[in-house]
This record gives structure tokens, C-alpha cells and sequence, in this order.
């Protein structure tokens, strides 16, 4: 990619950049809505991400190529979220603006050129790797010194205050900490970050379903109020709760009269979730793949019946997929309602398998899923 964002930013702007960084995208292995519910999860960072060059301007504009789009010009005394096309750039502008905040101190404006190669729309979460990998181009170019923990921090608060998603930290944490053949763990009451050795001769396969995956159009922002809803709940009987995640589902069952149904599944696939988190850990450290899979296949079902963020392509794909020879589990991948089903499977897996499932898929619903085989690789750095 390189090579092509290279000619991309000079053939805009005329000039070499004088920054360049990558920041990957990831898929949740397990942990779905847990992380703004301050409960655990478990990602991993892909090789596949975004890269972004950058260089100084002499006015105080900044201005944004990307390769699939026109220029966008931003003045940077005058930061404000766009709407339409330009819309993307919002995840460079807002993260931009909260490095202000912290103190980085801009005398001009930049260019910024951009170019991927994640599948759009799986879920893999592009956002957070534009996010980082605009994080560590800016310090670098501007001086301003900070660790992956702070560049985690400040793409989850552009998205959540720019950009407008009430997400947590689970995208930008892995983008962030992510390590290759090792799983990233984070803690999100405590934003805490861990990695996991991934067992040896394991694989991912992502089966995109390519359903529209846009989660600020989207009812991600429902479930986050239903999760804060049955939260609130469960706090006149557990006043010490802080979040859903410190509900246990003893605790849950014992007070499953005082929410309505919805709430009651709402809360229930996060705290289920959190414990299968904890499960999977322990499976892993033990070398129990079956246990592992099992759990990653209870967790698309809690996504499909109790959370209500998976839709009939993606329950094809993950259910198809748990029948298959050599795959330990699969489940949905990132916020849901579309985008992509993660498989994970043993190196016997073959890509006449994963044809034969898109096979399938194409019959049932008229489309193509589109196939990316996988491992997981390094965290955000510049080069």
C-alpha cells in the first residue's frame, strides 16, 4: 500500500509526505457490546488496515484525499463534523480536534492522504484504524508524545464526540495493542490491556456478507440506551452496580421480574457475554479448542435472540459455518445489524470449504459473501 499511497498523496498535494503510519482493523473474537458496558473482551488486530501519510502545510487548512473520494478541505481554526460523502472525514477531523484538547500544539494545517485494504462494510473497523493511524501520523509530524493507551483513548473520544458513536474502547484498544498470533484482551472498567498467545495451527476466516454495515445509521445507539435502561434497573436492587458487567447472572436471574422482556434479553447478552469472555480465557490457557468454539457459537445465538444485532445473512453464514468440518466456532464479528462472520478454525480449513458456504450463501439470497482469510498482526505504528 505504500507505493500506492505515496502516488495518491503527491499527485494530490504535490509535495512528499514526511509522516507515514499504519493502524490495522480487528475482529472481536469475543466480548459483543461489552466494552461500553465496561465488561471484558477479547480481539485481535488484523494485518489487513489503513494507512495515512501526512505532511505540514503552510496555511491553516487541513486537507483530506482519500482514494475513493474528492478532496475535502477543513479550515482548522473551524472544526465541525460534515455530512454526506465527505462524511469520512470526520474520523481524522474529530480526532484532530481531541488532540488539541490534550495539548498538542498545531502552528499549521496538513495534508493527509489515505488509502485501505480491509473489505468495506465487514465489521473489521476501519473507523478505528483512520482513527490511529491519523493519531500517530499527527504526533509524530506535530510532536506530541503519547502511548498506545492515550492513542486508544483519543480515537474512541473523536468517535464518540465528533463522529457521534457511543462506542467503546474495544476498536481502538486492538487497533492499538495488537501483537501478531496473540489475541488482545482488554479489561473495560479498568482499560486494562493484556495479549493472549493464539493456540498454534489456528486460523480466522471473515465471510463478509456484504449487508450494509453502518452503524451511526443503525440501532447500535438503541442498544447502548437499552443496556443503560436495564442498567438502571438493576441498580435499585444492586446499588453498588456500576456497570452491567458487574451484574452476575445469578444476580440477574434474581431480579428478572424487575425488568420488561426486552430489557431483561438486553442485559442478559451482556452479562452472558462477559462470562463467556472469561470462559473462553480459561479454555484457551488450557488448550480446550472445542470449549472455545462452543463458546464462540453461544455467543452469535445471544447476538441473535437476546441482543437482536444480527440479521437472517449473518445467522446463515455463522450457523453453516459451526456445521463445517475443521471450524471450532463462528459468530458475528463487531457491533452487528451487517457486516461480516468471523470463523475460527484449524489450519485443515480450506478455501474449497469457505467456497462451498458462499456457495450456499449466494443461493439463498440472491448475493455473493466475499471471503478473507486472515491472522492476526502488529498494532498502530508509523514507518
Amino acid at each position: 500500500m505504500k507505493t500506492k499511497l505515496t502516488q495518491l498523496f503527491t499527485s494530490t498535494f504535490g509535495v512528499a509526505p514526511t509522516q507515514m503510519a499504519f493502524a490495522p482493523g480487528r475482529i472481536e473474537f469475543i466480548g459483543n457490546h461489552t466494552d461500553y458496558n465496561g465488561g471484558l473482551v477479547m480481539g485481535a488486530a488484523v494485518t489487513e488496515g489503513i494507512t495515512v501519510a501526512a505532511s505540514k502545510r503552510e496555511d491553516r487548512e487541513i486537507h483530506l484525499i482519500c482514494e475513493r473520494g474528492s478532496l475535502v478541505v477543513v479550515a482548522l481554526d473551524q472544526l465541525e463534523p460534515i455530512d454526506g460523502d465527505a462524511s469520512w472525514s470526520n474520523y481524522p477531523v474529530g480526532v484532530t480536534k481531541v488532540l488539541l484538547d490534550s495539548g498538542m500544539s498545531m502552528d499549521c494545517g496538513y495534508n493527509l492522504a489515505v488509502v485501505s485494504n480491509l473489505p468495506i462494510g465487514a465489521g473489521m473497523s476501519s473507523s478505528a484504524a483512520i482513527e490511529l493511524a491519523t493519531a500517530y501520523a499527527l504526533a509524530a509530524l506535530f510532536g506530541f508524545d503519547a502511548g498506545k493507551a492515550d492513542f486508544a483513548r483519543i480515537g474512541r473520544k473523536a468517535e464518540n464526540e465528533f463522529v457521534g458513536m457511543p462506542c467503546g474502547i474495544l476498536d481502538q484498544g486492538v487497533s492499538a495493542f495488537g501483537q501478531a498470533d496473540h489475541l488482545v484482551r482488554i479489561d473495560c472498567a479498568t482499560e486494562d490491556f493484556s495479549t493472549t498467545p493464539m493456540p498454534e495451527g489456528t486460523h480466522f476466516w471473515i465471510f463478509n456478507s456484504n449487508k450494509k454495515h453502518a452503524l451511526v445509521d443503525s440501532a447500535y445507539a438503541d442498544r447502548h440506551k437499552e443496556c443503560h435502561d436495564a442498567l438502571a434497573r438493576l441498580q435499585i436492587r444492586y446499588p453498588d452496580a456500576k456497570t452491567l458487567s458487574e451484574i452476575s447472572l445469578e444476580q440477574l436471574e434474581a431480579a428478572k421480574d424487575d425488568l420488561d422482556e426486552l430489557l431483561y434479553r438486553r442485559a442478559a447478552h451482556i452479562v452472558g457475554e462477559n462470562a463467556r469472555v472469561s470462559a473462553v480465557q480459561e479454555a484457551l490457557a488450557s488448550g480446550d479448542l472445542s470449549a472455545v468454539g462452543a463458546a464462540l457459537t453461544a455467543s452469535h445465538e445471544s447476538s441473535r435472540v437476546n441482543f437482536e444485532n444480527s440479521i437472517p445473512e449473518l445467522d446463515f453464514l455463522a450457523q453453516t459455518l459451526s456445521k463445517e468440518a475443521n471450524v471450532y466456532g463462528a459468530r458475528l464479528t463487531g457491533g452487528g445489524f451487517g457486516g461480516a462472520v468471523m470463523a475460527f478454525t484449524s489450519a485443515d480449513f480450506s478455501l474449497n470449504q469457505a467456497r462451498a458456504v458462499t456457495e450456499a450463501y449466494c443461493e439463498k439470497f440472491g448475493f455473493q459473501a466475499t471471503i478473507l482469510h486472515t491472522q492476526a498482526g502488529a498494532g498502530a505504528y508509523l514507518f
